[in-house]
């Protein structure tokens, strides 16, 4: 699994705006695997949630009850709102494309589309954006995971760590501020068809620990 974050170490945040509830769906459950998407259904939704929250991309129909798609860019345009906008509709004449550009939106799609498609846009735009750090990189504080080459450091330090207790750290920090259950973590640390009981993730936990321990991480792993 791919992990994009911004340039501050956390997940990216997608407000998706479309009314068809099955499109809007489809693209959350897609999307939120490795991003935080916040569905919205109608432009006068949209408008609220951008004066109260800030997004990196918003994903935008044109075609929307209260409020239309343009209206909506030209808000993000006039605020200068530092976020990324695909269109994603319908429409697919040039007039309404040059319009979706001259009014600020960085990217514009027609349906129907390729999800895997949508997910490349939006990594181009954040990349170009400057907001993705670093692909295949997580972090918790200045604990630094490289899910690809499977290290880990804090600040400049290389943690020396064996496979589980990587595993287990990984798994803290993709899900930072959740709520565990030892099965879970036992499921994603030794795998489902493992012999072993879940008792021994305590002592994983315990080990883990202890490796954090000079560096004063150990206090936020708990019960």
């Amino acid at each position: 699994m791919e992990f994009y974050l911004w340039s501050d170490g956390f997940m990216m945040k997608i407000l998706l705006v479309e009314d068809n509830k099955e499109i809007s769906d489809n693209v959350a459950n897609y999307l939120e695997k490795v991003m935080e998407v916040q569905p919205v259904y109608s432009g006068g939704e949209a408008i609220e949630y951008l004066k109260t929250y800030n997004y990196d991309v918003v994903i935008l129909d044109l075609m929307l009850p209260e409020i239309d798609g343009m209206t909506i860019l030209s808000y993000i345009s006039k605020r200068a709102l530092n976020t990324g906008v695909i269109v994603l509709t319908a429409k697919e004449g040039l007039g309404d494309k040059l319009k979706a550009f001259n009014l600020g939106a960085n990217d514009y799609l027609t349906k129907p589309f390729f999800l895997e498609e949508l997910k490349a846009r939006i990594i181009a735009i954040l990349k170009s954006m400057g907001k993705i750090k670093k692909e295949n990189l997580i972090e918790f504080m200045d604990i630094q995971i490289d899910i690809k080459t499977k290290t880990a450091y804090i600040g400049d330090e290389k943690l020396d760590i064996n496979e589980k207790s990587y595993k287990l750290l990984e798994y803290l920090v993709i899900n930072k501020g959740v709520l565990l259950f030892k099965e879970q973590i036992f499921d994603n640390v030794c795998g489902y068809g493992s012999d072993a009981s879940t008792e021994i993730i305590e002592v994983y936990i315990s080990r883990l620990r202890k490796q954090l321990a000079p560096f004063n991480y150990d206090k936020y792993i708990s019960k």
